[in-house]
């Protein structure tokens, strides 16, 4: 009677996390993405880790990765669909239900849908009804990089009207590639709730992702890119920025393999937070080329993860002290800076003030920010325990070497 027990109790488990009411995310009029009404600032990952696949720790890797503060994983197939890929869907959107994640459904070739495709338009049809109830999905992923692709639009206009006749509750993201003009990609404006772009600077020689490789080949593109997609959108919609683990250009046959360190994940992923993104995925955790001969037996790039990326997401997830930050609007205190080079953001949540800011490449400096509430106090560095600013009269200094991150915490 007992293996017949717990096979009882294990489908009535199974069953109570699939009858969690379908979710619903919108857009607000901060850019943010609300889940069932929760402000959900994106960290995810391009792909994850295949769903009831464990971390080299022994934990659920969609545990682990919950567990860090991640809030997504990218799912969806990089071959065509197939009834095996529909299953493997499903065990990806009941993996993210059941971890407290969601779901960025990559829609493939049924993203576009050319007059006459009626099989695409059927895919695209039943995708949609398939997952569309699931508490598992966050969002969908259009067209990847239709700008460099030169992809019509007619065919994205078609599959964004069905997407929104059969799901208006589920947002679409288009991400570019790091080419064309600002005018190019606003074209695809139209086909999409969220945009973006990938960026992965980190390779030999460096900057070779960019088409402006030759004005600037420094991570500091991060935020370039940023700000540009932040042009393109023209402020009707929020921008999610594709960030790098691993690429084709340190993978391919001839390449030099190629990761980020830790400072330089760090800054990237708080360089485009700074300028304006409301949402961030990782890419290339999954790229065979990358994995260790330990990691491919596990299906994701774990080394990577334990030596950079957690302690990344860590200090921006869900449970970091900073994250309430994140999902809050721009602040409107009239902060400025004396110093070369830095950028920041400064956001508000009740009483506290949050100031976030990075320093480019070029010389160590001392900055001077000024426009801070004159009744601020504390000036806690985050992430840089025990170390605290001065503030006077909404005033203090700081060093900043270049690509160095300063997270800042005061009290009104």
């Amino acid at each position: 009677m007992k293996p017949l027990c717990s096979w009882f109790t294990a489908v009535l488990s199974l069953l109570a996390a699939l009858t969690v009411h379908a979710n619903k995310a919108i857009l607000n009029a901060d850019g943010v993405l609300e889940i069932n009404g929760q402000k959900v600032f994106v960290i995810g990952f391009t792909a994850g880790p295949p769903p009831g696949s464990q971390a080299p720790n022994g934990k659920d890797a969609f545990a682990e990765l919950a567990d860090a503060g991640a809030t997504f994983v990218r799912a969806g197939p990089e071959q065509p669909w197939s009834e095996a890929r529909f299953e493997l869907e499903r065990k990806y959107e009941e993996a993210a239900a059941r971890h407290g994640l969601h779901c960025w459904l990559n829609l493939r070739e049924a993203a576009k849908l050319k007059a006459g495709d009626t099989k695409s338009e059927a895919l695209l049809r039943r995708l949609l009804t398939t997952f569309r109830e699931h508490p598992g999905l966050g969002a969908y992923k259009g067209e990847d990089e239709p700008e460099w692709g030169k992809q019509a639009l007619p065919p994205l206009e078609r599959a964004f009207q069905v997407i929104k006749e059969l799901d208006p509750n589920h947002p679409l993201v288009i991400i570019q590639a790091p080419r064309g003009t600002i005018e190019s990609m606003r074209r695809y404006n139209p086909v999409s709730d969220i945009t973006g772009a990938d960026i992965y600077p980190v390779g030999y020689p460096p900057g070779k992702h960019s088409q402006f490789v030759k004005t600037n080949a420094e991570i500091s593109m991060t935020g370039d890119y940023t700000r540009r997609m932040m042009e393109v959108a023209e402020g009707k919609k929020p921008v999610w920025m594709t960030l790098q683990i691993a690429w084709s250009g340190v993978l391919k046959p001839g390449q030099t393999l190629r990761f980020p360190t830790f400072a330089e994940e760090r800054f990237m992923t708080y360089q485009a937070i700074i300028n304006g993104a409301r949402g961030l995925t990782y890419f290339g955790g999954g790229l065979v080329g990358g994995l260790s001969e330990e990691d491919r037996k596990l299906g994701w790039n774990w080394h990577f993860w334990n030596r950079v990326l957690r302690p990344v997401i860590e200090e921006i997830g869900t449970k970091s002290p900073l994250y309430p930050a994140l999902v809050a609007p721009d602040s409107k205190l009239p902060v400025t800076i004396k110093g070369e080079g830095i950028e920041f953001c400064v956001r508000e949540v009740g009483n506290d003030v949050f100031l976030l800011a990075c320093k480019r490449e070029g010389a160590t400096i001392q900055a001077r920010f000024n426009g801070l509430p004159e009744n601020a106090t504390g000036g806690e560095v985050l992430f840089e325990s025990p170390r605290k600013v001065e503030i006077k009269q909404g005033a203090f200094t700081d060093w900043f070497g270049p690509f160095e991150v300063h997270v800042y915490r005061f009290r009104r």
